[in-house]
């Protein structure tokens, strides 16, 4: 560095604002006008060390001009013009090369590398307050050292700096005015306390350590400063993660490091967030495994009023769900964690106290539900809490905003109410199986279900009164979802409420789905709040995805389904269907799982399709559904992974099928009718015989799922071939009606009585419509005596052999 021992600055020298971003707060400047807090006379000096700083041409003349101006005024009273100019002379290359040559342990420096560090990383600290600077790749290229400092400490090359700052005491204490001024007070001290010196050595050592601690501290304070600016970027989590920092940071808290407990926890925290969270979980486990039980078993050990401070931040740091669960440690933490918490939440405390505890409870639950809970009085307890926040929170008059905090702790309550609905629905225990600790009784059941009515009403009170300006409302999409998880299981009570809000509900599923994924507000708090870590994606489906279970039900009963009508529900669920199958035909064929809620949609436009069929024949949406099941149907038959969706998909549009008119059969149909027969005759498998039929090996998995489909869409071709006789020619150049019947005659028996009923019905409809057909099915059943086929005596009456 050009002529660095020119001058030296200490430790205590400051760059424009390290007063205030030494200790990471008010790092800005004010807004006021321009340099107010400075006399002229000031003024006009300030000018002048600005106008060396920027004409500047080695390293000691750029330092002086910045130790002149940090002494001249702080920079609080600097606006945020003068700063720009400062920050720009100055620039990143003076401090890196500063922490480099710290690093390197230069001959050369005139610094000791200590206060090099702290100079260096000083005009870091005030440079990374303008986000141009923060974003800089010089500045990003010294994160890992910021790290490495954090984590180790800050006193690496320990013996050859002590080596170093012995030979500069030695021939130039005027270099290092701090050694000077400490070989000074030794001198007095051993005059005035005598020859041993040992009283002396004792005190000079104990300063020693407390200006070590204290120099370490202000270090560490401005590298969370610097980390926290580039936290605040747009990329910022991803530069810190991609370059270690959620490894750093748990290993400085292990240690105890600095600041590591309030600024780097908060760094971590902000890390952690949204969709980084999953990303830092699966690549630092380890770590962050550590730091979780450390912080539970901190809580578990602090007193009650310091346990109210940490819940928050307690929360912020366990695992997403699915990830680490297994661990027994974490369990155990967690189960330590629950015996702590269980006399907070039987306490007597206010709504701002009790708000925290239960955020925390619902983020257990979300890792490990209600099995290591406690005792179900406990269990019943905390729903009643959770049921009771909510209703003086969305009870209040009309017009009253709830606070950032209330919303966070009602999101929290709906958590423990939604795991309280599967709670209580859940089916028993099989007999044999001892009970979880938390199992319930009946009657807590039901207690449960009461108090979790009372609180949903509270949930329909509140959406009655949201208009469409706040359908962004990251929160108002929070208690949609926690309404239609209950709906989803219970429909019974509350009927004439949930049928008045079905304007509401469908309005506010139309516009989510219209949007898409422009929402970034709703697209960052399912981020945030989503504890399946597959599912932080806002694409615009998802409300309707919550509302689908709860759509099913109503549209199988004649009040809501008419309500439903009036509202073009139809068209809403074919507008979800057609944009999941275009999501579904971008994936690849091993990235394409079962969607419960495509199958979902499917079977609530079974429900109108089977109840309003004067609607349907009318409703142009049926006729772009018709379309979209003819192009995928052929497709889905080739993914075994979907089949329950593919059965879903047949039923639906045989059952459309036998609504439409006689007449000649159009391409598309034929193209679905063609795939639809093949997906049937892929259900029964032969090789058995001359034994019963089976389901094949590809159904088996999801027979129970999908058997009933089957044997719907059976039904269903029977009334496509009523509706359009003609279609039995496409029967019987597929195939299936051969395949079908040798199946049959080669075997003894179906798998099931419901299974022969619904292929005896098909059959007997095809011997009935189609002469054909009928000379087909009597000629096998003469040839087959003693096969499956003989015993369908309905079918041996159709063709005349009765």
């Amino acid at each position: 560095m050009a002529d660095r021992a020119d001058v030296t600055p200490t430790a205590s020298s400051q760059p424009p604002g390290r007063e205030e971003q030494g200790g990471g707060e008010d790092g800005g400047s004010s807004e006021g006008d321009a340099n107010s807090g400075l006399t002229d006379a000031q003024r006009q000096v300030l000018e002048r060390c600005v106008h060396a700083l920027t004409h500047a041409t080695n390293d000691s003349q750029m330092l002086a001009a910045l130790l002149l101006i940090s002494r001249l005024c702080p920079a609080s009273d600097l606006d945020k013009p003068t700063l720009k100019r400062i920050f720009e002379a100055v620039g990143l290359s003076l401090p890196v090369r500063l922490l480099l040559t710290a690093v390197r342990g230069g001959e050369n420096s005139g610094l000791p590398p200590r206060e090099l560090l702290s100079l260096g990383i000083a005009l870091l600290a005030a440079l990374s307050t303008e986000p141009d600077m923060a974003c800089n790749p010089e500045l990003l290229r010294t994160i890992p050292l910021l790290l490495s400092l954090l984590a180790n400490g800050f006193m690496f090359n320990q013996q050859k700096q002590e080596v170093q700052e012995e030979h500069q005491m030695d021939e130039s204490p005027e270099c290092n005015p701090a050694g000077g001024a400490h070989s000074a007070q030794e001198a007095e001290s051993s005059k005035q306390k005598g020859d041993d010196g040992s009283e002396a050595s004792s005190r000079s050592a104990a300063e020693e350590d407390s200006l070590s601690c204290s120099f370490d501290a202000a270090l560490a304070a401005d590298c969370y400063l610097i980390l926290t600016a580039v936290c605040t970027l747009p990329r910022g989590p991803e530069q810190l993660l991609s370059r270690g920092a959620v490894a750093a940071v748990c290993q400085a808290v292990q240690l105890n490091r600095p600041f590591s407990r309030d600024r780097g926890l908060v760094v971590l925290g902000f890390l952690l967030s949204g969709k980084n969270k999953d990303k830092a979980w699966r690549n630092h486990t380890t770590e962050l495994l550590s730091l979780v039980i450390r912080l539970s078993k901190d809580f578990c050990q602090s007193t009650n009023e310091t346990r109210l401070d940490m819940c928050a931040q307690l929360a912020q740091f366990l695992p997403p769900a699915g990830v680490a669960t297994e661990n027994e440690r974490l369990k155990e933490a967690v189960r330590q964690l629950w015996e702590v918490l269980r006399p907070m939440v039987q306490a007597k405390l206010t709504q701002t106290q009790i708000g925290p505890i239960l955020v925390l409870c619902a983020c257990l639950l979300d890792l490990y539900g209600w099995d290591i809970v406690g005792p179900p009085k406990f269990c019943c307890l905390l729903v009643n809490r959770a049921c009771v926040e909510v209703r003086l929170g969305l009870e209040a008059p009309p017009g009253n905003d709830l606070s950032p905090e209330l919303q966070d702790t009602l999101t929290g309550c709906y958590r423990i109410m939604e795991a309280a609905i599967e709670q209580a629905c859940s089916p028993g225990v099989p007999q044999g199986v001892a009970p979880p600790q938390s199992a319930l009784s009946l009657q807590q059941s039901r207690q449960i279900l009461r108090v979790l009515e009372e609180a949903f009403s509270a949930l329909i009170y509140y959406l009655q009164q949201v208009d469409q300006s706040r359908y962004g409302d990251p929160f108002v999409f929070a208690t949609f979802r926690s309404l239609g998880s209950w709906l989803a299981e219970e429909t019974s009570c509350l009927k004439k409420e949930v049928t008045g809000l079905l304007p509401f509900l469908i309005s506010y599923t139309q516009s989510h789905l219209h949007r898409g994924s422009s929402e970034q507000g709703l697209a960052d708090w399912m981020a945030k709040m989503s504890a399946d870590v597959d599912e932080v994606v806002w694409t615009g489906r998802e409300a309707l995805r919550y509302l689908l279970p709860a759509l099913c039900h109503l549209s199988a009963e004649k009040g809501p389904r008419k309500v439903l009508l009036d509202l073009d529900t139809p068209t809403l669920l074919v507008d979800f269907l057609t944009q999941s199958w275009v999501s579904l035909k971008r994936k690849s064929s091993a990235a394409s799982a079962r969607d419960p809620s495509m199958e979902t949609a499917c079977s609530a436009l079974l429900n109108f399709i089977v109840t309003e069929p004067e609607r349907v024949r009318k409703d142009s949406c049926f006729r772009s559904l018709e379309s979209l099941l003819s192009e995928a149907l052929p497709l889905l038959v080739n993914k075994p992974r979907l089949l329950v969706l593919t059965a879903n998909c047949c039923t639906l549009g045989l059952m459309l099928g036998r609504l439409t008119e006689a007449g000649a059969v159009e391409v598309g149909q034929r193209r679905f009718l063609s795939a639809a027969l093949r997906f049937l005759c892929s259900a029964l498998d032969s090789s058995s015989s001359p034994g019963p039929l089976k389901v094949s090996l590809s159904w088996e998995d999801s027979w129970d799922d999908a058997a009933e489909l089957w044997r719907l869409s059976l039904q269903a071709l029977g009334g496509c071939v009523r509706a359009q006789p003609s279609i039995t020619t496409l029967i019987r150049e597929e195939g299936w009606l051969k395949n079908m019947l040798t199946m049959l005659c080669q075997c003894s028996a179906l798998p099931d009585q419901l299974t022969q009923d619904a292929l005896e019905e098909a059959l007997c409809v095809m011997a009935e419509r189609c002469p054909v057909c009928k000379q087909e099915i009597g000629d096998m059943m003469r040839r087959c005596s003693d096969g499956a086929l003989s015993n369908m005596k309905k079918l041996e009456k159709s063709v005349g052999l009765q």
